[in-house]
């Protein structure tokens, strides 16, 4: 039997030492000490031994201390007693490891005492019932934010979307807790509307899912970012072009109803300079870099100091591998514009089913594009395709539908969606910013893969949305 002592001065000592006798007698059998005996009732005698004296008398704190105790808990009410107290037990015991209930903000003594501050606890308790914040485990692991659970509200970007949908790395859903039941997951688990998730794993990815699970319909660029981003490299594009490009840019910005960042890259042309600069508002910024600077590296660090959440780039940019793969890295939407095609005459958002769930798992994304665009939503299924997991993704693209009052049209089709769509005169081609986008474009001619196809609508608008949060 292992021996722990507790030294108490204070109603919160008396109810701990109440709680332990309720839950926690069998294993261990425990030596109380207090100033004035308190009465406690169903205790087994045989694990519990009381004491009644001033823990402060080093003559009779040590005679108890003859003991070998694991471990010794101290819960005082003064500050000169607890650190006396503490005093006496290091004299006699060098290494048992101490817990100190501290309410003064004591300092950190030795690395075998343990200082559990009052006014810390009392906040997180308070803090775990506000709206919109993470509930951390403190006293599983290591305490840090690596356990946490988090309440499904009604317009999240998790509802109706299957375990399998969600990218999962560095962190994993363990349980859903539903109508006050615990529910294992499987891949086929869907969550629903107020489940609470159980999460693990880094506390730093935690908090970004936890973002994303509250994030809602109408807060698009979020939860990527704050702020649009317009990349212009004067080498890359024609002067009309570039006009056109920022025209454009406007027009997004408008409607989501972020700040717009118009950057700058090699000016060359004065008058499409005066022309941008011209744009500038409060909700506008003008940012031309007139050094000569490496692309990569000086995009990479604006995304961070802007917090961008959309890039939109021109057709001919796009079609650069190597920026290719630099918008992949970035982990952001890429709205790419087309050269011929207005955006404001836009009345649908398409996107092509394939047998994956990319689409499950950007579906909250399109729906709030949608909706703050004020475009229908087509999905268009080519029914030679392996249906099984594309039915899955009707059904969680009808739930959404459903839940936020959007309706959806599903076009089920012999002939290839790709060439339905060309037929259209004008519509937003929705991708998932997969690595397929990012490979070079001849590993794809023989290639049946829509997303992989994805540039035979190239003279279309096509917004690129990543799957993983």
């Amino acid at each position: 039997m292992k021996k722990i002592l507790i030294i108490s001065n204070s109603d919160a000592g008396k109810h701990f030492v109440e709680r332990i006798i309720n839950s926690y007698t069998s294993d261990n059998i425990y030596y109380v000490v207090e100033l004035k005996a308190n009465s406690y009732s169903n205790y087994n005698p045989a694990r519990f031994k009381f004491y009644e004296f001033d823990p402060t008398s080093f003559y009779k704190l040590a005679n108890l201390l003859k003991m070998d105790f694991i471990q010794i808990h101290i819960a005082l009410d003064t500050l000169i007693d607890t650190e006396q107290t503490i005093k006496n037990i290091r004299s006699i015991k060098k290494q048992v490891q101490i817990i100190v209930l501290n309410r003064w903000n004591l300092e950190h003594l030795d690395s075998n005492v343990l200082l559990i501050n009052t006014h810390d606890i009392l906040a997180s308790k308070l803090q775990d019932f506000l709206p919109n914040v993470p509930v951390i485990a403190q006293n599983v692991g290591m305490g840090e934010g690596e356990i946490m659970e988090v309440l499904v509200p009604f317009g999240s970007s998790f509802v109706y979307r299957h375990i399998s949908a969600i990218e999962q790395k560095n962190w994993k859903i363990v349980a859903i807790y539903r109508n006050r039941k615990l529910v294992i997951p499987s891949r086929r688990t869907m969550i629903h509307p107020n489940d609470l998730l159980l999460l693990i794993g880094d506390p730093t990815v935690l908090k970004s899912v936890y973002r994303a699970v509250k994030r809602e319909l109408g807060q698009f660029p979020e939860p990527f970012g704050s702020n649009i981003y317009l990349f212009i490299d004067m080498l890359n594009s024609k002067p009309y072009v570039i006009q056109d490009l920022v025209k454009k840019a406007l027009f997004a910005h408008q409607h989501f109803k972020h700040k717009l960042i118009i950057k700058v890259f090699n000016p060359t042309d004065i008058d499409v300079l005066q022309f941008i600069k011209k744009q500038r508002s409060f909700e506008v910024r003008i940012d031309i870099e007139y050094d000569r600077v490496h692309l990569r590296d000086a995009f990479f660090k604006d995304m961070k100091n802007y917090h961008v959440g959309l890039v939109i780039v021109s057709q001919d940019m796009f079609l650069s591998y190597e920026r290719r793969m630099m918008f992949y890295d970035a982990k952001l939407p890429i709205l790419k514009i087309a050269k011929d095609k207005d955006l404001d005459t836009i009345k649908e958002v398409g996107l092509i089913l394939a047998d994956n769930k990319n689409l499950e798992k950007i579906s909250t994304t399109v729906f709030d594009i949608s909706q703050q665009l004020d475009l229908n939503l087509e999905l268009h299924n080519y029914k030679k395709e392996h249906q099984a997991v594309i039915e899955d993704v009707i059904e969680h693209y009808n739930n959404l539908s459903t839940l936020f009052s959007k309706s959806i049209k599903v076009h089920a089709s012999d002939e290839n969606s790709i060439r339905m769509l060309k037929k259209k005169e004008n519509f937003l081609h929705v991708v998932p910013f997969t690595q397929k986008i990012v490979s070079r474009r001849v590993y794809s001619l023989f290639s049946t893969d829509s997303e992989k196809l994805y540039y035979k609508l190239d003279e279309y608008h096509q917004i690129f949305i990543p799957v993983e949060i």
